[in-house]
């Protein structure tokens, strides 16, 4: 049964809020309507009368959880490799990086002197990841917490677990089109090595072996330049500087 969205979206944004505040302190099974209530500041039965079932209460925290994450790795915070860019459509990150698009593309007149630069391909990509993994590592650590006792409940719920993959969609989707505008030649596979990479990454930094060593954003520009070097292959990917006398050799051609 699919949870009952009450009047104002406010409750239901308290009480999932309450669900993930829960899972991150007590685990799954710290995670009933009463200490949902309780937690909400909430007559009892408030939680009940939203998610009448376990499953539905579960659904309704998974949802809430992509929408936190969202705000943190928000896709619209991702470069469009190639494309030109209106200044006022691009801001530059925290430590000065610029190029991370956020609005639609610019029309741009070739010759132009006064059209913005091209968004830097790649390099875009890796500044962009790099600095929204180092603020989920930082700033949301009790996210990943939630996020991995979900994954978890739902390798032993059916139903749940298709609710968890559809809505994790919504990240891979962009990234594999991102990888293809990139220049992959397997845009799904490499997006599929990529999350892979930043999940065991963020389970290392957040419970593993690391998770006194949270790496710098300079750190995570490396890693990722070096991963997405490996992957697109070509001698303009991140991180892969041109061989001694190549630029001599190309003109002597």
């Amino acid at each position: 049964m699919s949870p009952r969205t009450p009047a104002g979206s406010s409750r239901v944004t308290l009480i999932t809020d309450a669900a993930l505040a829960l899972l991150a302190e007590r685990g799954m099974r710290g995670l009933t309507h009463r200490a949902v209530d309780e937690r909400a500041g909430l007559p009892q039965g408030s939680t009940s009368n939203y998610a009448r079932t376990r499953q539905s209460l579960l659904e309704a925290t998974v949802r809430r959880l992509a929408e936190r994450e969202a705000q943190v790795l928000a896709p619209g915070d991702l470069p469009v490799p190639g494309e030109r860019r209106a200044a006022s459509d691009t801001a530059s990150g925290a430590d000065g990086t610029a190029g991370i698009a956020r609005g639609p593309a610019a029309a741009a007149t070739p010759g132009d002197p006064a059209a913005p630069p091209a968004t830097p391909g790649p390099d875009a990509l890796v500044a962009a990841l790099a600095l929204a993994l180092h603020r989920y590592l930082t700033h949301h650590a009790d996210l990943l917490v939630c996020r991995y006792e979900l994954a978890l409940e739902a390798t032993r719920r059916p139903g749940l677990r298709a609710f968890y993959d559809a809505t994790g969609r919504q990240f891979r989707e962009p990234l594999e089109a991102l990888m293809a505008a990139a220049g992959s030649p397997e845009p799904e596979r490499h997006a599929l090595s990529l999350v892979a990479w930043c999940e065991g990454l963020m389970f290392s930094c957040a419970a593993g072996a690391y998770h006194r060593s949270v790496p710098t954003e300079a750190e995570l520009r490396t890693g990722f330049g070096e991963l997405l070097s490996g992957m697109l292959g070509a001698a303009d990917a991140p991180g892969r500087a041109e061989p001694p006398g190549a630029a001599t050799r190309e003109a002597s051609r």
